[in-house]
């Protein structure tokens, strides 16, 4: 592999990794933290839900924002785009680390904090497809899995990053962590920020987007002819990310308060938990995305779907057993491995189905849309599944089985795209 590509694939990763890091603790946090600080109730379980409500809500601005920066993307470059969406992230995530809280300005505090989650659904929405589109098109057909595996990579590198500050945030005294303690991975992002965005600025632009401008293949309005002609694969690829991204909210947001809350493991055992499963997919996502150069990203995904149905009773039956170490295996298992092998061909797969005038706007408004009905919603669900349900955890693990074959049933419809060039339209059964 020639040195600009390797600079290429770091310029995904890092980015990814930024952007899901700043994401992520926002998510765990608002487990831990805002329900306390900023969404104040008397009855936590509801503090906690209407924490999980904002965290929820973001989730339906990354479709917005996924429309508004892949645009620029299809239409300027998906370098451009990088560099915005990301500048956009580290300011919103700076600003959550000054926030005044709930006791100190009242109602404002957590309007004021929803704000910043809405910009950092914004950014999100926009950085995933760019990411992406910056490895897979510029991998050749033989090993297009790998590249577009690295940048989901960032994935799990946000999550490790996100927890690792906060489990050693969390060695603090807890009035000390709850006081200033929380804030400083949120202040420590605006580093991590600057140096993406130098790395960033450093690359070039895609050879395929290259081909399309020169070819004079650039969409005027890039959202209406992706809706006009590739809207099955906007619902292929918003069906297919309902199986990666409902359980990832389970096995790695959903699991810190429900660890803590209900089953009464300390807040360091969960979240290191969470640690080791993310630095096993970690591990797994790049093996796995080499893998499907060989045997295809269908018949990946199609098993990770089938494991997951088949793990979804087993991971709250070990968690029930009040054993630290069944804890981890049980996250390393549902979050390391299966949720690690879906996610690292999920990228690819969907890329390979939409042509490269409105390849950014496609896989953007299919993975976010996704994200938005199936991802935000998870831990608020699984929350109120349980209060509802007298903490017994069987509609949890059925609400992930509903998950799994709604992503069964949208990939079952297109051809793997394995082994073909990026531009050759892949087919889908009528």
């Amino acid at each position: 592999m020639v040195k600009g590509k390797w600079k290429i694939l770091i310029a995904s990763l890092v980015g990814s990794a930024i952007e899901w890091f700043d994401y992520f603790l926002y998510g765990t946090v608002a487990s831990l933290v805002f329900n306390q600080l900023f969404f104040v109730n008397e009855d936590p379980t509801v503090g906690l839900l209407i924490a999980y409500t904002s965290f929820a809500l973001a989730f339906f601005l990354r479709p917005v924002g996924g429309i508004i920066f892949s645009h620029i993307g299809d239409r300027l470059g998906r370098k451009k785009t990088l560099v915005l969406t990301l500048s956009l992230m580290g300011i919103a995530t700076f600003g959550m680390g000054v926030m005044p809280t709930y006791q100190v300005i009242g109602i404002w505090a957590p309007i004021f904090l929803t704000l910043l989650r809405f910009i950092q659904g914004l950014a999100l929405g926009g950085e995933w497809g760019g990411s992406v589109l910056l490895a897979v098109e510029y991998a050749s057909k033989n090993n297009r899995g790998f590249f577009g595996s690295v940048p989901q990579m960032g994935i799990s590198l946000g999550l490790i990053l996100g927890t690792l500050a906060l489990s050693i945030m969390s060695l603090l005294p807890h009035d000390q962590f709850m006081s200033w303690g929380w804030r400083v991975p949120f202040l420590l992002s605006a580093l991590l920020v600057i140096f993406g965005l130098w790395i960033r600025k450093g690359i070039d632009e895609t050879p395929a987007f290259k081909k399309a401008q020169q070819e004079g293949e650039v969409a005027k309005i890039p959202l209406v002819d992706t809706l006009r002609y590739h809207w099955k694969e906007v619902l292929i690829a918003m069906g297919a990310k309902v199986v990666e991204t409902a359980p990832f909210y389970i096995f790695g947001t959903f699991i810190v308060s429900y660890a803590t809350s209900t089953l009464n493991f300390d807040n360091t055992d969960a979240l290191n938990a969470v640690l080791i499963g993310s630095i096993v997919a970690t591990i797994v996502i790049p093996l796995v995305g080499s893998l499907s150069d060989r045997i295809g990203r269908k018949t990946i995904y199609i098993s990770g779907i089938i494991l997951t149905i088949l793990y979804a009773f087993p991971y709250f039956w070990m968690l029930q057993q009040n054993s630290v170490f069944l804890l981890i295996l049980a996250t390393v298992i549902g979050l390391g491995v299966i949720w690690g092998s879906v996610n690292a061909v999920l990228g690819t797969m969907i890329s390979e189905i939409f042509s490269a005038k409105v390849r950014y706007t496609g896989i953007s408004l299919g993975y976010q849309l996704g994200a938005a009905v199936a991802g935000g919603t998870a831990p608020l669900i699984a929350t109120a599944l349980l209060v509802e349900f007298n903490n017994s955890y069987i509609p949890v693990a059925i609400y992930i089985i509903f998950a799994a074959l709604i992503s069964f049933i949208a990939i079952w419809s297109v051809k793997d795209g394995a082994n073909r060039e990026l531009n050759d339209k892949v087919q889908i059964k009528a």
